[in-house]
């Protein structure tokens, strides 16, 4: 039987496919390059996609979400140029990724709560359902309201292969579609706690230690915070001369560095 995860992303491919010129063709007389997947990777893109369009006037980079399993599906059928993939390839993705960036998964919880660091397993607990009161974890006598990513989102796949193990994520979650969504559920939740991109969590968010280090760019650097995974743009062989240029440009060091000041780790 066809998930509703599949058919969701069937649709949003026929929609993209309908509104979208398909890659390489002409937009008021631009090339256009499609780049297309993971919604941690999406707002960055869009920015470096934003600066990059204006200039030089010959190509069009459009920038679209849909999570990075949809991505990597929209680059295998020709939908895309470019897929943006925010974990690490499956051994059958037989593509080429190249690092643009890396990126913290912060844990985060409403800013009234006085849990301020957890451990792996700790965070497993949780996730998993083991742990449903915070006060288990010396913090209010709430129930925990667990917030997670949907099927297919890089973000859920990180976060299992660095959380969970061989433990589910317990099936009382509640499922989210993006890093915008799981935020605002969170911030105005003071029983609730979620995972998303540390580039991503702004204000009205207390992300934890975890471990005991600091979700910090710093500490992503240094090894010490755990939680982390690439940003990939992923493409099929090589990338065409269209990809290359806005790949080129998204690893200058003007480029980098604006990743950089969004809280990103530079791509090694």
């Amino acid at each position: 039987m066809t998930s509703a995860r599949t058919i969701a992303i069937r649709a949003l491919a026929l929609a993209l496919a309908s509104i979208a010129c398909l890659p390489g063709c002409r937009k008021n007389d631009r090339r256009v390059l499609s780049v297309v997947g993971s919604t941690s990777i999406q707002p960055f893109a869009e920015m470096l996609a934003e600066e990059y369009n204006g200039r030089q006037d010959e190509l069009d980079v459009e920038v679209q979400g849909g999570g990075s399993t949809f991505g990597i599906r929209a680059v295998t059928d020709g939908i895309a140029q470019v897929g943006m993939c925010s974990r690490s390839l499956k051994p059958e993705e037989q593509f080429t990724a190249i690092s643009i960036a890396r990126d913290g998964i912060a844990v985060v919880v409403h800013p009234t709560n006085t849990v301020d660091g957890l451990q792996l397993a700790h965070i497993r607990a949780l996730f998993s359902g083991q742990v449903a009161n915070w006060r288990q974890l010396g913090g209010p006598d709430r129930p925990v309201r667990l917030i997670t990513r949907e099927e297919g989102s890089g973000t859920r796949e990180a976060f299992v292969k660095l959380v969970m193990g061989k433990e589910r994520i317990s099936r009382q979650a509640l499922t989210q579609e993006s890093n915008g969504a799981v935020r605002e559920l969170v911030q105005h939740d003071p029983a609730a706690i979620g995972y998303m991109s540390l580039g991503l969590v702004g204000q009205g968010l207390k992300s934890l230690k975890v471990e005991g280090a600091q979700p910090t760019s710093q500490n992503v650097i240094n090894g010490s915070y755990p939680l982390v995974r690439p940003f990939l743009f992923v493409v099929k062989g090589q990338p065409t001369a269209d990809a290359r240029k806005f790949i080129d440009f998204v690893l200058s060091g003007e480029a980098q560095g604006m990743l950089e000041r969004e809280g990103l780790v530079r791509a090694k």
